[in-house]
């Protein structure tokens, strides 16, 4: 346990931080998912309207560093290639 003050407030903090990355985590996951399912039943235009949310969120996590920066980018990439698979 924290003894000074300021650490009583850094453990605060770092506890807040953390369940708001927490949270931002986890609506990325299920937009991720949610995309993933339209894909899987075949239906591109929702897989598609899907990904442009599922594609903001990403690219907010990383640019808060809650993921980095190049695991955005390939979550992007393979969730733009599996839409462009669908119906063929």
């Amino acid at each position: 346990m924290p003894n000074t003050a300021s650490a009583k407030k850094a453990l605060r903090q770092d506890a807040k931080r953390a369940e708001r990355n927490k949270l931002a985590k986890h609506a990325m996951n299920v937009a991720v998912k949610s995309v993933r399912k339209a894909a899987a039943a075949g239906n591109k235009d929702e897989a598609n309207k899907l990904f442009t949310g599922a594609q903001k969120l990403i690219d907010k996590a990383a640019k808060k560093n809650i993921i980095k920066k190049n695991t955005a980018s390939r979550k992007i990439s393979r969730l733009s290639k599996l839409i462009g698979k669908i119906g063929k």
